[in-house]
């Protein structure tokens, strides 16, 4: 079976291919590194010990489940109090837990959910707080 105009389907294939790949092309080997957000607020300069609610590998890889969990005992079940894994307590809120020592929330909370394109709704309920340098 003879295939009409295939030199000319063939270059067609080849463009298209090529159109569609582009954007992995002009991508490739670019990269950018993960950004360090910022822990440089006042109250964490206070600090004797700068430790969190829970260590630095939980609260990198679970503080929106944390969050998410926290919300849903406060708000369902009426219970404020946390117990950490090192057996402190703490009162579950965002703004006056999290945000008494991240006050800098364009510096920490926004560099690593734009890298990652995440759109977090917590601004959606609580008040977006002022940056305190």
């Amino acid at each position: 079976m003879r295939m009409y105009n295939a030199r000319g389907i063939l270059i067609g294939l080849c463009i298209f291919v090529a159109l569609i790949t582009s954007p992995f092309w002009f991508n490739m080997g670019k990269a950018t590194s993960a950004p360090v957000p910022s822990l440089d607020t006042p109250a964490i300069r206070q600090m004797q010990e700068k430790v969190c609610i829970e260590g630095k590998e939980f609260m990198r890889t679970q503080h929106m489940e944390l969050l998410r969990d926290w919300r849903n005992s406060v708000v369902r079940d009426g219970r404020r109090i946390y117990v950490a894994t090192d057996g402190k307590q703490y009162n579950m809120s965002l703004q006056n837990t999290c945000m008494e020592c991240h006050s800098n929330k364009e510096e920490f909370c926004d560099v690593c959910h734009e890298y990652a394109s995440v759109k977090p709704d917590c601004w959606t309920c609580h008040v977006d707080p002022k940056e305190a340098n």
